[in-house]
């Protein structure tokens, strides 16, 4: 995340869990532009222009087409209509937004034939959503929808670079049989938080800034574990980066998620961390599979709710249908 990124350089590793988001687009003829988001009960229409305003109604799909529309030497307005919907709920911690833009993008490589690969479209979807939109967050999200399964990556001033990693079957079965993922119920807007990440960074903040490093080296750190399926080193790096976390920002923990991980740790987790930028969605925690049932009981007794999920390969793809 910028200025961080920038300054220093960023790492990240991730991976990505079969939880999707879907984009369809229907061609029409009426010279209508209509949008539809039925999981979060939205949906708009305008007539057909080459460019759409932003008025604050599904302004992440509208961003999409003024871009490629912008981009690709559109010159006539077309007619058509976004169906859109996703797994996983706002503000999760789980890139949803990221994946959103990622996916509206692929539906239109996939109708007007444009020629954008996995780099070009995590990179536009970034652009949109950081520099047309300003929503603020990092771009991790973007590559790691656009490429899918794990990867290690690398940010720098002017460019990403996404190592795919090799990780062995058993390997991936044991993260799932030893990770719980946890809803809390509480969505939150992360922008926030990340400003201020943002203005520690910027301001020479020695505490956030040196968190910042430590986070960036768990993630070499954190590789090497997963490559060798050493879940116990990787519970002790993933515990040392959650503390890290928590002092990039006041708000990425709070009370309600301080009494998720007693109750959690009590039950025998090893560890745990908040996804995305903190403050509520997902928690993930690492646990011993024999005390697997026992964590999620326990768990259960809350107020939020365990989602099962399996790591997925491939990134975002898309298809045609001819009628």
């Amino acid at each position: 995340m910028s200025p961080y990124s920038d300054l220093y350089g960023g790492l990240i590793l991730n991976a990505t869990i079969n939880m999707f988001v879907y984009c369809t687009i229907d061609v029409g003829s009426d010279e209508k532009i209509h949008f539809n988001a039925p999981d979060i009960n939205e949906a708009v229409s305008y007539d057909s222009a080459l460019e759409l305003p932003m008025d604050g109604k599904l302004d992440i799909l509208k961003g999409v087409y003024n871009r490629i529309v912008k981009d690709y030497g559109i010159k006539t307005p077309l007619s058509f209509t976004i169906t859109t919907y996703s797994d996983a709920p706002p503000g999760s911690g789980l890139g949803s937004s990221s994946t959103l833009v990622v996916a509206v993008v692929k539906a239109f490589v996939e109708w007007l034939n444009l020629p954008l690969g996995e780099y070009e479209v995590g990179h536009l979807a970034y652009e949109i959503e950081r520099n047309d939109l300003g929503l603020t967050g990092g771009k991790q999200d973007q590559y790691a929808a656009a490429f899918g399964g794990f990867n290690f990556m690398e940010f720098h001033h002017d460019r990403v670079i996404v190592n795919p990693l090799r990780i062995k079957r058993w390997i991936v079965d044991e993260l799932e049989s030893s990770l719980i993922l946890y809803y809390t119920g509480a969505s939150r807007s992360s922008a926030s938080i990340i400003d201020e990440q943002k203005h520690n960074t910027s301001s020479g903040n020695l505490v956030a800034i040196e968190a910042m490093h430590q986070i960036k080296q768990s993630s070499s750190d954190m590789k090497e574990a997963i490559l060798r399926g050493d879940i116990p080193k990787l519970s002790s790096i993933l515990s040392a980066a959650w503390d890290n976390k928590k002092k990039m920002a006041v708000s990425i923990s709070n009370k309600s998620i301080d009494d998720v991980f007693k109750v959690a740790m009590d039950a025998g987790a090893y560890t745990g961390k908040v996804s995305g930028a903190g403050g509520g969605g997902f928690i993930m925690f690492l646990v011993n599979p024999v005390k697997k049932v026992q964590v999620v009981s326990a768990l259960n007794a809350l107020d939020g709710n365990i989602v099962h999920f399996q790591f997925s390969e491939g990134g975002c793809h898309g298809w045609k249908i001819y009628n």
